[in-house]
């Protein structure tokens, strides 16, 4: 019976804190075929042997680059064909989310524990578009939209 092959799983976040909680997830998928991206080439350190791309990141400041950053998580998504993403957020991530959606990926937005009044803009857009989307503050759940499953620091 031949070997089943692992899942294609896209672990994405912007910089810092959202890094910092994706990271601190990765025994999670550690039977996967992980593919981490983020905004500094330098978090390519951070998951050694593992493979890493990097994207500009952008924000509601810097807009103008939003066209690039489409296209990055265009390329991003269908190079990898992840059957799996899981994000902890940040506008650019959302679009990978968007788009892997679109070519049928399952999808996991985890929104940022930073967030203990509400969800995050992107969380809530992330909302219409995910299989799932938690939040790391029992008090902001809502049942399944979103779930409360713990927090990740």
């Amino acid at each position: 019976m031949p070997a089943q092959k692992p899942i294609r799983l896209l672990a994405i976040a912007s910089g810092g804190g959202h890094w910092v909680q994706l990271l601190r997830m990765r025994s999670a998928w550690d039977d996967c075929d992980v593919t981490y991206a983020s905004v500094h080439a330098s978090s390519a350190d951070d998951v050694p042997g593992k493979r890493y791309v990097n994207f500009v990141d952008v924000s509601r400041r810097s807009l103008w680059r939003v066209p690039i950053v489409v296209a990055q998580m265009l390329w991003l998504v269908l190079r990898v064909r992840p059957q799996v993403i899981v994000t902890t957020g940040a506008m650019p991530p959302l679009l990978a989310l968007v788009l892997g959606r679109l070519i049928g990926a399952r999808t996991l937005w985890i929104d940022s524990i930073a967030n203990s009044e509400r969800l995050s803009g992107s969380g809530e857009i992330a909302r219409r578009f995910a299989h799932q989307v938690i939040t790391q503050w029992p008090g902001l759940s809502h049942g399944e939209d979103p779930a409360y499953w713990g927090s990740v620091l």
